[in-house]
C-alpha cells in the first residue's frame, strides 16, 4: 500500500487521537475494584462484541490475537455474569455465537479506557451534526482497524504463509 497517498490523514489521526485519549482516559481498573467485577482484559473482550452481530469465539480469538482456548474461561465467566450471550447455531449445534447483552454494554461502558463523564463533556461541545459525523468517523476507523487486524492475522497464520508464522 502506498502510504504517501494517505499521509495527511495518517498524520491528522496520529495528532488527534492522543488528544482524545489524554483528555478522556480513565484510571486503570482492577476487577476487584469495580462493582462489575471486570478487569481491563474483560472489558477489552466485551468491546469487541456487538449486541446485534453475533461472533464466534474463534473469530473473536483471531481478532484479539489469542488462542480460542485462552478465551474460553473468560467467555464462560462473562456469560455467567450476564455480560454476554452464548447461543448455539440452529443449523450447526457445534457453532456458538456470542453477543453483548444490555448488562454487558453498561458494564463495558463503565469500565472503558475512556471515562464516560469526560467523553460526555467533550461530545456536549459538538452540535448534533458534528456528533453524528464524529461517531460515524470513529466507527469507520474502528471497522477498518478490525479488517486490517483480521487480514494481518490470516496472513500470519493462514494460507498466505502456507501455515508458517511470519517473522
Amino acid at each position: 500500500m502506498k502510504t504517501e497517498r494517505y499521509l495527511n490523514a495518517v498524520v491528522e489521526i496520529q495528532r488527534c487521537y492522543p488528544q482524545i485519549y489524554l483528555a478522556c482516559h480513565a484510571k486503570h481498573i482492577r476487577a476487584s475494584s469495580t462493582p462489575h467485577r471486570l478487569s481491563a482484559k474483560d472489558s477489552s473482550l466485551l468491546v469487541h462484541l456487538s449486541p446485534t452481530e453475533p461472533q464466534t469465539p474463534g473469530d473473536l480469538a483471531a481478532h484479539m490475537g489469542v488462542g480460542a482456548s485462552t478465551l474460553s474461561a473468560a467467555i464462560r465467566r462473562l456469560a455467567a455474569l450476564g455480560y454476554l450471550r452464548r447461543e448455539k447455531n440452529a443449523q450447526d449445534r457445534r457453532v456458538v455465537a456470542l453477543t453483548l447483552t444490555e448488562h454487558g454494554s453498561r458494564a463495558m461502558s463503565a469500565t472503558s479506557v475512556l471515562d464516560g463523564t469526560r467523553l460526555a463533556a467533550v461530545v456536549a461541545l459538538l452540535t448534533a451534526e458534528e456528533r453524528k459525523r464524529a461517531v460515524e468517523g470513529i466507527r469507520l476507523l474502528a471497522e477498518a482497524s478490525c479488517r486490517v487486524a483480521l487480514r494481518s492475522k490470516v496472513q500470519t497464520h493462514g494460507k498466505g504463509t502456507q501455515g508458517k508464522r511470519k517473522r
